[in-house]
């Protein structure tokens, strides 16, 4: 098993396990890899650094590395997961998904050229910012692949 740093191309930052490097690259060349915060599929490998078991403080080691990880990645600290997914959920039961044209959507219903809904989608980061400067409110939440639809 191999264990390598992911991120897609919203720089959410994440893990996956693959039984060999050929395996990963397989299943990233197929497409079959996906962000499980936000869905995207452009996936890429992310530098990580070497571990080394010396026998002293590893689990504490490694313990304040996966904290300084989620520090790094300021990705939804100190909630309760249940109540997250739940919540989750419910968005996903009561929004149209419109995919990646989430902005152009976004923006037809702030400037009422579209019936206004509630939306979800997907969005780069340069087109979050975009939207914030026209006024649009727009809020990035993790999306587990099971409710997009999307297995992976």
């Amino acid at each position: 098993m191999i264990v390598f740093d992911l991120g897609c191309d919203n720089a959410h930052c994440f893990e996956g396990w693959f039984s060999s490097a050929e395996d990963f690259e397989r299943q990233l060349g197929q497409h079959l890899l996906s962000c499980p915060i936000c869905a995207s599929t452009a996936i890429r490998r992310l530098p990580s650094a070497a571990r080394l078991n010396t026998g002293k403080g590893g689990r504490e080691a490694a313990a304040g590395a996966a904290q300084a990880q989620d520090a790094a990645t300021g990705q939804y600290a100190n909630f309760d997961a249940e109540l997250m997914q739940k919540l989750i959920s419910r968005i996903v039961e009561n929004t149209e998904d419109v995919g990646r044209a989430f902005a152009e959507e976004a923006r037809k219903i702030h400037y009422q050229e579209a019936p206004e809904r509630h939306i979800r989608g997907i969005a780069g980061p340069q087109e979050v910012e975009a939207l914030r400067e026209e006024g649009i409110d727009v809020v990035a939440l993790p999306v587990l692949p099971h409710l997009t639809g999307n297995t992976h």
